[in-house]
């Protein structure tokens, strides 16, 4: 696929690729062909991690396209399947995607990674929440960041604005790895092939617990895994694979994951 999204498929892993001059923004069309990438990756079972990455070595993504929005996007226009960058309000989606930030990542940018699962960083990278300067506020990141790192810092970042070096994004617990640029798909390729040979259906499970879990307490939970009502947990412990992974073990081999 030509611009404004890239996309690169090789075995079960789709990398993904902002590429909108000159700062890889968005505006409502890349968002709707975002949402229509990640809702046809959520529903191919032949694909079973993600990677999002921006083009070029200055910007991850700096989140919604200000110039756009002058020349007549609305704010709160129709962002597609999946709302604003295509995943953060897309139903069901129970697959690992990984975020190579590699650059500037902001706004709207910093709400679609920390849609993701695991960031890598570039040591370049620079991280804020721009929108309390421009009079708006960052809907996503109000909701996420406080739950991800220490509540005094997400609402520093909220509340001021100001830039987080890659090397503290590092230290508060929102980034997983910093990296030499040139390093920062090599990595992300590496990590996503090691879960590509991993048990899909369980990944579904821990995505769907987790997600669910954010609001509620643990014990209800817990009751909810126990009486398999969550669908990912039904259907893993009706699996194939629930059987290999157990066999494998006993048998002291590699298990042979088929996400059935």
């Amino acid at each position: 696929m030509t611009g404004p999204i890239l996309t690169r498929r090789q075995g079960g892993i789709l990398e993904v690729t902002i590429d909108r001059p000159k700062a890889n923004a968005i505006d409502l069309k890349t968002s709707r062909v975002m949402g229509e990438i990640f809702r046809d990756f959520r529903d191919d079972p032949a694909l079973r991690v993600a990677i999002i990455t921006g083009a070029g070595e200055k910007f991850f993504c700096p989140g919604w396209d200000l110039k756009a929005a002058a020349e007549g996007d609305p704010v709160d226009g129709d962002y597609g399947v999946g709302g604003f960058g295509g995943m953060q309000e897309l139903r069901d989606l129970n697959k690992p995607i990984i975020a190579a930030v590699n650059g500037i990542c902001c706004g709207g940018g910093l709400e679609i990674a920390l849609s993701t699962d695991l960031i890598l960083a570039a040591e370049h990278a620079a991280f804020a929440l721009p929108e309390i300067r421009s009079g708006t506020v960052a809907d996503a990141a109000s909701i996420k960041l406080p739950k991800r790192i220490p509540y005094h810092i997400a609402m520093d970042m909220l509340l001021t604005g100001r830039w987080l070096e890659a090397a503290e994004a590092h230290r508060w617990g929102f980034v997983n790895e910093i990296l030499p640029a040139g390093r920062l798909m090599e990595r992300a390729w590496e990590l996503a092939r090691l879960l590509e040979s991993g048990p899909p259906l369980v990944y579904a499970a821990i995505k769907e617990v987790v997600r669910e879990a954010e609001g509620r307490d643990f014990q209800t939970t817990m009751n909810k895994i126990t009486r398999r009502q969550f669908k990912t947990v039904d259907v893993l412990y009706s699996s194939e694979d629930q059987l290999e992974g157990a066999r494998a073990f006993s048998e002291k081999r590699d298990p042979v994951w088929k996400g059935r």
